[in-house]
């Protein structure tokens, strides 16, 4: 197994949302790895969490990378985070993710769970299964 492309991962995949004109423009360009301090905008997306499983073989050292992204708004209703997650969703799903080195060999959109918030606002947590291998590593 290997690790080694996870931040080049992510790296490609939020420069991939941050040039996307749909998910540009509902997001706000409000796409974050860490939240930022201060007041948040009323919609915005964050990585939130990673899980990686191995998927090497003999000639190729490999990984599926469960990766999750967070759309939160206190706008009312679902409607605006739907298109917006529906955005994120089709970007990663149709685009080619390029890496500096190895690539991806498969994007799948995984799941999705859509919630009220203790707070008034709605989240939809998008998780996404990405298989990269990284030949040069053996």
């Amino acid at each position: 197994m290997t690790y080694a492309l996870s931040a080049d991962l992510q790296t490609s995949i939020y420069q991939l949302l941050q040039s996307d004109t749909d998910v540009s423009s509902l997001s706000g360009d409000a796409i974050y790895d860490a939240l930022p301090t201060g007041t948040l905008p009323e919609t915005y997306v964050v990585f939130g969490g990673e899980e990686v499983r191995d998927r090497s073989d003999q000639t190729t050292q490999g990984a599926l990378h469960l990766i999750t992204l967070r759309v939160v708004t206190q706008a009312a209703g679902f409607s605006q985070a739907k298109a917006l997650a529906g955005a994120i969703s089709t970007v990663l799903t149709d685009s080619q993710i390029a890496l500096p080195h190895g690539r991806v060999v498969g994007q799948w959109f995984d799941r999705a769970t859509a919630r009220l918030l203790k707070t008034g606002g709605r989240e939809i947590v998008l998780r996404f299964r990405i298989q990269v291998e990284d030949s040069s590593s053996l």
